[in-house]
């Protein structure tokens, strides 16, 4: 789904406004359980992909190989990810079990979310606000349990709020890329994969280019980039944003 096309669904479905509360609980005894686990069209941020891996103990290689496929979006030529659903009838989800999602702790943040849709714009100060949209389906019987949500506790609830400011940043980038009318180079689009979605690869790209000594970085924050996978992706944005917008307030080159 494009961005206008996310905008344009969000748009379709009812606001739940800011201090509005709505009823929801997805349990065990809930007659849908998992019914919503299945073919489904769900993309995955850098975030995702990287406590997806982590809980799996995978290598970014092996799960994006595994568990994705790829496509470069024409608007940006950066690369777009979508979990691979199982190859049955159902098209489930491939983390799915009778008792419900085997990575739950590291689930996506779409999963996270839901009944929720988000939708984020500038704040004008360096911020962005943001919008809670209700996505009621007509197969989940959740609406009708008795816990009583904001958009705000529910965010706080389920986990998301961890997933915000990476999700938030890697989205602005890719705004600002369409805000210049072109998509970025192939080569760019290229190292943009292996910064963002294979940060084990990125980290050893790092010490094999000497890139450390080309930027203006403190030898904690080295030590930090290259053992700690998080501190990792806040580098590469970081980088990506450097080299597209020849400036970012995190990261300068050496003079």
């Amino acid at each position: 789904m494009s961005d206008d096309q996310t905008k344009e669904f969000l748009a379709s479905l009812p606001e739940l406004e800011e201090g509005k509360t709505y009823h929801f609980k997805c349990r065990p005894g809930v007659a849908c359980f998992n019914a919503c686990c299945s073919d489904l069209n769900l993309v995955l941020t850098p975030y995702d992909i990287l406590r997806l891996r982590r809980s799996l103990n995978m290598g970014s290689v092996e799960f994006l190989r595994s568990h994705t496929t790829m496509h470069m979006a024409p608007e940006t030529n950066f690369p777009e990810f979508r979990l691979r659903m199982t190859d049955n009838e159902a098209r489930a989800c491939p983390f799915v079990r009778e008792q419900g999602c085997s990575v739950y702790a590291d689930r996506p943040g779409a999963c996270r979310m839901y009944p929720l849709g988000r939708a984020t714009r500038p704040d004008g100060a360096g911020g962005v606000s943001e919008q809670f949209f209700i996505v009621r389906e007509d197969h989940c019987l959740g609406f009708n349990e008795k816990d009583e949500w904001t958009g705000a506790s529910w965010k706080q609830d389920q986990g998301f709020v961890a997933y915000t400011a990476s999700n938030d940043r890697y989205m602005n980038i890719l705004a600002r890329i369409r805000q210049t009318g072109a998509p970025v180079p192939e080569k760019m689009g290229h190292l943009a994969t292996l910064a963002l979605y294979k940060l084990d690869e990125f980290q050893r790209f790092i010490i094999q280019t000497h890139l450390f000594d080309r930027l203006d970085l403190d030898e904690n924050r080295h030590k930090a980039i290259l053992e700690d996978e998080e501190t990792a992706l806040e580098f590469a944005m970081d980088w990506i944003e450097l080299m597209l917008f020849h400036a970012t307030p995190n990261l300068k080159p050496r003079r």
